[in-house]
């Protein structure tokens, strides 16, 4: 494995939480890390990425370990990737295509398993004229190339139509998925999007705070399909968590552009949870990267609510300093500070108001104190003959569901 830092990256980010991100992302990939290799260069070499006396380092080492594959934490034009495949006589893979591999290893799903074909498409499409001279000759079997074509216009057009068609099938799951979505607004309730950067423990929050049961690991981009659930908030209004795909480094466009159709779901919540961890000495840095992405899907507006996890990795003296307004201190594992981060969620939703109203409804209307009591938070209630008074706090689309009933109401 080589790690080729550059100056500005150097500014940027730690170097060693950079390489060892770098590490686990080899490790989430399945490889084995055999050695790693470490070049500081004003400029990258055109030719190779590294300098030659690099190179034939490289090169020993691939020979003494036996490995079979060089990853490089940095992307590679199809010139350079072919002069190193050349020269170390093993497959090399860069940043985006180590990327995409993990994602491929990941989707669960039929419309992830789409989303990471695209982005593996789109990737290769601009660089099939880096792969080497059989590209470039004529294809040699009947009914494999169109009149006149080389093997390269060939291998373009039929990634071309390949495009073409995934793009048509996520069309269709993103039909499905409006529809799914217009059928929730037709009983309106607000989503709440977990984000984040990757191995913040997004899917253990997910976990703690709905009790989903969905996959929690420590590698990364574990969870790529969106997870939603129901959770009542302390004030008894409902919301939709939605749990997504984690954010990286460099995360290259064509996965963001690819996972629009699952990323739908923080365009459209009502408030963004960043997930944050708060045990990372990358911890600005990664905030950085998230608001970029964040902002690249032009959502960076909405009302954002930054929940500091791993607390519980914090010297005891350092956990009260990470909770301030619109910020909230967790250990997702241990559960402390999730009340803290309901009510702070509560104190945020815009979205269907909390309001107090005051009842009176006969005894016969069981079904409606039961919906008041197990919706809205029932401060008084008190039985008259046949009736029942009540005053009650909670979201203004269940208590005026039931305005023929109301004495009186006013909002918060």
């Amino acid at each position: 494995m080589v790690q080729k830092p550059s100056p500005a990256r150097d500014q940027e980010l730690d170097f060693d939480a950079s390489l060892a991100e770098f590490q686990e992302l080899t490790r989430s990939a399945g490889a084995e890390i055999a050695a790693t290799l470490i070049q500081r260069r004003a400029r990258p070499d055109p030719a190779t990425l590294v300098g030659q006396g690099k190179l034939e380092e490289i090169a020993g080492v691939v020979a003494s370990v036996n490995a079979d594959l060089v990853l490089f934490d940095h992307d590679l034009t199809p010139s350079q990737m072919r002069n190193l495949e050349a020269k170390l006589g093993t497959r090399v893979i860069d940043r985006t295509q180590l990327i995409l591999d993990i994602f491929a290893r990941h989707a669960r799903t039929r419309e992830g398993q789409l989303q990471v074909e695209l982005a593996q498409l789109e990737y290769q499409l601009p660089r099939l004229a880096g792969r080497g001279k059989t590209m470039s000759q004529l294809g040699g079997g009947i009914g494999t190339r169109g009149p006149g074509e080389t093997q390269l216009e060939t291998d373009r057009r039929k990634i071309g139509l390949r495009i073409h068609h995934v793009k048509e099938q996520l069309e269709s799951v993103r039909r499905i998925r409006r529809q799914q979505r217009q059928r929730r607004e037709a009983v309106p309730v607000p989503v709440v999007a977990l984000v984040g950067y990757t191995n913040a423990g997004k899917s253990t929050l997910f976990n703690a705070l709905t009790e989903a049961g969905v996959l929690e690991s420590s590698r990364m981009f574990a969870t790529l399909d969106p997870k939603l659930k129901q959770l009542q908030l302390p004030s008894r209004r409902k919301i939709l968590l939605s749990d997504t795909v984690g954010f990286i480094r460099n995360l290259p466009h064509t996965l963001v552009t690819s996972f629009r159709a699952t990323l739908e779901e923080v365009e459209r919540a009502e408030i963004l949870l960043h997930v944050r961890d708060a045990s990372s000495p990358m911890l600005e840095e990664q905030k950085i990267e998230v608001e970029k992405v964040l902002g690249e899907l032009q959502v960076g507006d909405k009302p954002i609510v930054e929940v500091m996890n791993k607390i519980d990795l914090l010297p005891p003296d350092e956990r009260e300093m990470w909770s301030r307004p619109g910020r909230v201190g967790v250990s997702a594992l241990t559960g402390d500070g999730i009340d803290n981060l309901l009510q702070e969620i509560d104190e945020h939703l815009v979205i269907d108001p909390m309001m107090e109203a005051r009842f009176r409804l006969p005894q016969s209307e069981g079904g409606i104190l039961a919906a008041l009591e197990g919706g809205a938070i029932v401060n008084e209630k008190r039985f008259e003959g046949n009736l029942v008074y009540l005053r009650a706090n909670g979201p203004a689309s269940l208590l005026n569901r039931y305005r023929r009933f109301q004495a009186e109401a006013k909002s918060r």
